[in-house]
């Protein structure tokens, strides 16, 4: 299957409306200030790749790095320990660490949300359990447990060991830490999703001209909703945003042209923290309001162009080149995207390899 392109349907609408379903923050200010006080906070490179420009008859190509983040490797470093921070800080303002040392956080993970819950647990004293769907590697399992997480398998996709993270939530009285978000489960997840405000505010601070593109991959979608409410309040609207995420897991795209939160069906993608078949509430509603395009992207089609983006030093997964990807698969798609000489486009490499 190739790469396909779909205009935002609810673009024009200003959104979907979702009854109690909150829009996503857009102030990044909360987080840098708890980022402050974190010893291992650090910004990320903002990487200009002016052969790529060329090559594509773009301005400017940035690429914003988050491999290094925090030590974890991914993006998801701002986000699950953004939320325990906060909570830290709130039951012991002056002395945060080890203030949680009686609270179980439960969650499900398909890679680096997992990581993150552990980190920030270990920090505050607190307890880590992540669910993993059989399909997630044991190396991945065996670097959790080295963050001090107990992992538990269930089920064969990420949807199941989230059911099933959940349950156990309930039966034993844990806290619930999901990166998605549903009807009646709304308030961690958005704290989560604001901690990577924090990226976008370096992006800002490092740029000396707004970009006129963005490229962002969507698993649940708590990153590209994150990314685009920061667009939109730093630049207004100008830039197209374009939400990238598998052809196996369209999810963003199929919710938004049935104009309401869609389950789709398809096979286990390669790009493993994209694969995520139900969007976040509060991301689809973000999206919708905000995002221009959604491209979907074939697994052979990401795996293709893998190798040119580690020749540009950015050595990546199928999920962290996924944007990337999408940007160099465009061409058929260039004269609706608005794409010419004179474009700039920020894109996002999201994980180490």
């Amino acid at each position: 299957m190739r790469s396909t392109l779909l205009p935002n349907p609810r673009r024009a609408e200003g959104g979907l409306s979702l009854t109690d379903i909150p829009l996503p923050c857009d102030d990044a200010a909360p987080v840098q200030r708890l980022l402050s006080r974190c010893p291992a906070a650090r910004p990320t490179p903002l990487t200009p790749l002016p052969d790529l420009a060329r090559t594509l008859d773009l301005a400017e190509v940035w690429a914003k790095d988050e491999r290094g983040r925090m030590g974890l490797g991914s993006f998801k470093a701002l986000g699950a320990a953004h939320v325990i921070a906060s909570q830290a800080v709130e039951a012991r303002p002056d002395a945060p660490e080890g203030a949680l040392g009686d609270r179980t956080y439960v969650t499900a993970s398909a890679g680096n949300h997992g990581l993150s819950v552990a980190a920030g647990a270990r920090v505050f004293g607190a307890r880590a359990i992540v669910y993993l769907s059989d399909t997630v590697p044991d190396a991945f399992a065996q670097r959790l447990q080295d963050k001090g997480a107990e992992v538990v398998r269930a089920g064969r996709t990420y949807e199941d060991s989230m059911d099933a993270a959940a349950q156990a939530a309930q039966d034993n009285g844990w806290t619930l830490l999901s990166d998605s978000s549903w009807p009646g489960y709304t308030d961690a997840p958005r704290i989560l999703m604001q901690g990577y405000l924090a990226l976008m505010a370096e992006v800002a601070e490092a740029l000396d001209t707004d970009p006129t593109h963005v490229f962002v991959q969507a698993g649940v979608g708590g990153l590209a909703a994150a990314v685009a409410a920061a667009a939109r309040r730093s630049w207004g609207e100008s830039p197209r945003i374009v939400v990238v995420e598998p052809t196996a897991a369209a999810c963003i795209a199929d919710s938004l042209r049935h104009g309401t939160p869609t389950r789709v069906a398809g096979p286990v993608s390669t790009m493993g923290r994209l694969d995520c078949k139900e969007p976040s509430f509060i991301a689809l509603r973000g999206l919708a309001r905000d995002a221009d395009f959604v491209q979907t992207v074939s697994d052979a089609e990401v795996a293709g162009h893998l190798p040119r983006l580690a020749d540009l030093g950015l050595d990546t997964t199928p999920s962290g080149g996924a944007s990337l990807a999408a940007l160099l698969l465009s061409g058929p798609y260039r004269d609706t995207l608005g794409l010419d000489g004179t474009s700039r486009v920020l894109t996002f490499v999201t994980e180490a390899p």
